[in-house]
């Protein structure tokens, strides 16, 4: 980011676009799939949240940015006007000095007196013609030091009142932050609570529409991608083939850890072949892609396709949970070459093999 005044209005523009997300309502549709009566659909209102937590981040990091970029701008005329205060005390200095060698040399005389006593009129009049101009050339250096000092002093005041009103409009946009943080992790609790009912009683309870923001499938659209990682941002926590006391064998996909909540991706186009409730998987989600291969999208807290839906890369098909033999929030994702449990080959390859590159130590989505 550039000049601090290169966009005078940019954070509160940004904080009224993130109080209008704060304050909208976050129950669900009265179309939303799953929830009966009216009563608030949680996946929705989860995913919705979730959306309007990331906006609410973006702008404020965007607003602390700009914070910094208007502190730096202040602490850089705070320098220069140090250096002018400096250069201006040294040119006063300056000018004292030939005032001092003006008097020394007869300037607490009439002039006409100093003609009558000088040894030569015409170096006299040469000395002082010389002393004039040097005076003349201070009295200027001064004169527009003293300037630039008005001017730098003014914009610094100006810089030092934009960062602080910055600071205060960030502040704000933490609380919002903040709130909707709250909200969010709130409708989490109540979210992975339906979840963990459905998936004990072995029935899921319908489809979850969520409203995924259609720029997202545009761009995978746009860009020619053919395949995605399962989620946007993750931690990587047990990997394919890797021991532990709640597999009976060895562990047969990849886990992908993030909150309750989170939107879960068809890595691919296919079609979906199953989706169930209950079970060492909780509720999943099972596709089927051309050539041969499935994958799999276990310990769900809401599913957001039918059985037989067709699916495009990147699509929304699930929300991330922790139902079924888990010990914390986590998307499991298994890759294999039937429908059903043993045919499993590692994903973090497969992936790689089809331009997704898996951050073992975790990441983002490019």
């Amino acid at each position: 980011m550039g000049s601090p005044r290169r966009h005078p209005l940019l954070v509160p523009a940004l904080l009224c676009a993130v109080v209008v997300l704060w304050a909208r309502p976050t129950t669900a549709d009265g179309d939303a799939g799953g929830a009966g009566g009216g009563e608030p659909e949680a996946g929705a209102q989860v995913a919705r949240l979730y959306q309007d937590a990331a906006v609410a981040t973006r702008q404020y990091e965007e607003g602390r940015r700009e914070a910094r970029v208007r502190e730096a701008e202040m602490r850089r005329l705070d320098g220069l006007l140090e250096r002018e205060r400096s250069e201006s005390a040294v040119l006063r200095a300056d000018l004292g000095r030939i005032a001092r060698a003006q008097y020394r040399q007869g300037g607490g005389l009439p002039f006409a007196a100093q003609l009558l006593f000088a040894d030569s009129p015409e170096d006299l009049m040469s000395e002082q013609h010389t002393l004039l101009r040097a005076n003349l050339a201070v009295e200027h250096a001064v004169s527009r030091s003293r300037r630039a000092e008005s001017r730098l002093a003014a914009d610094e005041s100006r810089a030092a009142s934009q960062w602080q009103a910055l600071e205060r409009r960030n502040a704000q946009l933490d609380t919002v932050k903040r709130t909707i943080q709250a909200k969010l992790d709130q409708a989490r609790v109540t979210l992975q609570g339906q979840a963990d009912a459905s998936a004990a009683a072995g029935a899921c309870r319908g489809a979850v529409r969520l409203d995924q923001p259609a720029s997202e499938l545009s761009e995978l659209r746009t860009t020619g991608r053919a395949w995605v990682a399962p989620v946007e941002s993750y931690e990587l926590s047990a990997g394919f083939g890797s021991g532990g006391e709640r597999w009976a064998h060895r562990h047969t996909g990849q886990d992908f850890a993030v909150p309750i909540g989170t939107p879960v991706r068809a890595v691919g186009a296919g079609t979906v072949v199953k989706v169930s409730c209950g079970g060492a998987f909780g509720m999943e989600v099972v596709v089927e892609h051309p050539g041969g291969y499935y994958t799999q999208y276990a310990h769900l807290a809401t599913v957001a396709v039918d059985q037989g839906e067709r699916v495009a890369p990147g699509q929304w098909i699930a929300q991330s949970g922790t139902t079924g033999n888990s010990t914390g929030p986590h998307l499991h994702f298994e890759v294999r070459v039937t429908p059903e449990l043993g045919s499993a080959v590692d994903p973090v390859p497969w992936l790689e093999e089809r331009g997704v590159v898996v951050n073992l130590g975790g990441g983002v989505e490019p």
